[in-house]
């Protein structure tokens, strides 16, 4: 999973290029790439991870609430940035970008550093579940 946060990093890094250079035709399929990438991340985590630590754990909220809290707060971000690039504008894009990488480089190390360890130990054959999350798709759902 830490491997699909730095896919999605450079995915991000890919559109702030394209913005930075003001390449909006580019920009836009850049941004539905990267955000496409970051629900299917969300979605995999959603449907198997969360679930199965919950109940592996019997807590409900805690880490999950935190990162599912985080994953909505990331999900607006997207959708305003999907109407800055519509719009053209360049400052938006990159200021709501900046914002939107320091919570997923937060979000991220919670995840990496506290909950797929907690995971690993709490969750009965974790490694099976890592194989299914890994190959999770939405159209699964």
């Amino acid at each position: 999973m830490a491997a699909d946060h730095r896919a999605c990093d450079e995915l991000l890094a890919a559109f702030e290029q394209a913005v930075g250079g003001r390449r909006f035709d580019a920009a836009q399929p850049a941004l539905r790439r990267f955000v496409a990438a970051m629900l299917r991340h969300f979605g995999r985590e959603e449907a198997l991870l969360f679930p199965a630590f919950e109940a592996a754990t019997g807590a409900r909220g805690g880490p999950t609430e935190v990162m599912r809290m985080e994953h909505d707060q990331m999900r607006g971000l997207f959708e305003r940035l999907e109407a800055a690039v519509a719009a053209g504008d360049a400052r938006s894009c990159l200021a709501l970008s900046d914002s939107l990488m320091v919570l997923i480089q937060q979000h991220n190390m919670k995840e990496e550093q506290i909950l797929y360890p907690m995971s690993e130990d709490a969750i009965p054959d974790a490694g099976s579940l890592l194989a299914r999350v890994v190959a999770y798709e939405l159209d699964e759902a």
